[in-house]
Order: C-alpha cells, then structure tokens, then sequence
C-alpha cells in the first residue's frame, strides 16, 4: 500500500526529504572538516586550569614565561598547570614490576602488584613510577599507587611533573662549547639505598653506556652520550632512578 501512495505522489514531495536530508549532512560534514582549528589537549589543559596558589597566579596572567627562574629560586610547584603552561613533556613508565612466570622466569611490565590481607579478602594495589621530561634538560620522576593501573600512571605522571628539575649539560671538551650539549658536564655521582651510580662525560657519539632504565630517564634529559660505573642492587629500579635524579641535580652545582 506504502508503495502505491508513493506512486500516486508527485516527484517533487517524493524528492523532497531526500534533499532535506542531503543539506543537513552537508552541514555537518562542514563542522567537521579539518579546516575547523583543533585545541590540543595540551591547550584545553592548561585553559581550564584554575590556579590557587600564588606562583600558578603569575603564571597564568604570563608574569613569570622561564619555568628555570622557579627552579632557580626554589620555589616549590605545587601545581600541575604551571609545568604544562612553561614546558611541553613527554613521558615514559619505568619497568618496576614482574608478571608471574615459572621459575622466577616472568617478563618485566610497569606495573608492580602488591596485595594485602584483609578481613573481607586480598586487597589489590599497583604501582608505577613514571618518568617526564622535553629533552632540553628538564627531567622528573614520581611513583604513583592505586587500585587500577590507569590511576596509578596517571598518578605518578602528575607526581613526575611536580618533581620536575633544571640539569645542566656539558661536553666532552670545551672546544666544543658551540655545538648542542650532549652530554653531562663533569663527573657526578649519585646514591639511593645500596645503589651508587657514577656518570662521566663521553664523546659525542658514544651513546647511553647504562641500563635501560636508566637510559629512558637520559633521554628525556637530553643527554645523547655518557659513560657509567654502577654499584649495589641495581635490580631495584626504583633507587636506581632516584639514584640518577640525585647525580643529574649535582650538575648544577660545581666545586672547585
């Protein structure tokens, strides 16, 4: 019967929802075609950001642009807003964990599963430790601990940025001293529990002579070439992060 009526109509109201139809696409399609400016996440971050502090303050109104006069001054940041206003970071997970494997055989992951024996049951928790930096000498590290893995990264992402420190790079000569700094200025040493970890400066070059952890924490500082001498249990990557923190905090202070 639907069939019929249609026939009995003319073309044109027959026509005339299809077009309809068609316009309202075309509209849409035009909100959504690239030419439309797309805020990074980055940007929508830091525009709802509200601070509270004082320091957040001066940032947000653009009084303070060199994240290096906070650090250079001490100040303690207490909010996230201000690193992503002053810097553009990346960030990289440290494998602290194991997975369960026969024989102690399991593969390394990022996150570290802890258990707690309750009266209800076992409590589970992860943790992680998160490493950020933009590859310019800004580096920090942060542990973070939750009940679900995606809160505690994201944690520990937040807790990185918040420790976030200045190093000073160097070469391996001062002949050198017109190209980029690729490398730590001088000896340093750095400590964490049983572990002791000594890093030299190296021709350019030479690479990341460390461990793998380690390298990730080195990369985003933006050291491309070092030599290493490492002592105690390195297996726990915990202290030898701090460890390395510890040493990279020395390049900015040099005694003679």
């Amino acid at each position: 019967m639907a069939e019929k009526e249609n026939r009995n109509k003319p073309k044109e109201l027959v026509e005339a929802v299809p077009e309809e139809l068609l316009k309202v696409e075309q509209e849409i399609a035009k909100d959504m075609t690239p030419e439309t400016p797309q805020i990074s996440e980055k940007q929508r971050i830091v525009d709802a950001w509200a601070p509270k502090t004082e320091l957040g303050m001066k940032v947000k109104r653009g009084e303070i642009k060199d994240i290096d006069l906070i650090l250079k001054n001490e100040k303690k940041i207490m909010e996230v807003g201000i690193v992503e206003t002053l810097l553009t970071l990346e960030h990289d997970l440290l494998l602290v964990g194991q997975a369960k494997g026969k024989f102690g055989g399991g593969k390394r992951r990022a996150w570290r599963q802890t258990q707690k024996k309750t009266m209800e049951g076992n409590v589970v928790t992860f943790s992680c430790v998160a490493v950020v930096g933009d590859r310019n000498g800004h580096v920090g590290i942060g542990f973070g601990k939750a009940k679900e893995t995606l809160p505690s990264r994201e944690k520990a992402i937040r807790n990185a940025k918040l420790n976030i420190i200045k190093v000073t790079r160097g070469f391996e000569s001062s002949e050198e001293s017109k190209s980029d700094p690729h490398t730590v200025p001088f000896a340093i040493e750095g400590k964490c529990g049983s572990v002791r970890i000594k890093l030299l400066p190296a021709p350019r070059g030479t690479g990341l002579v460390i461990g793998d952890e380690a390298k990730k924490i080195l990369k985003l500082t933006g050291i491309r070439d070092v030599y290493s001498v490492t002592k105690g249990q390195t297996r726990t990557t915990f202290n030898v992060a701090q460890a390395i923190i510890d040493a990279l905090k020395k390049t900015n202070t040099m005694e003679l």
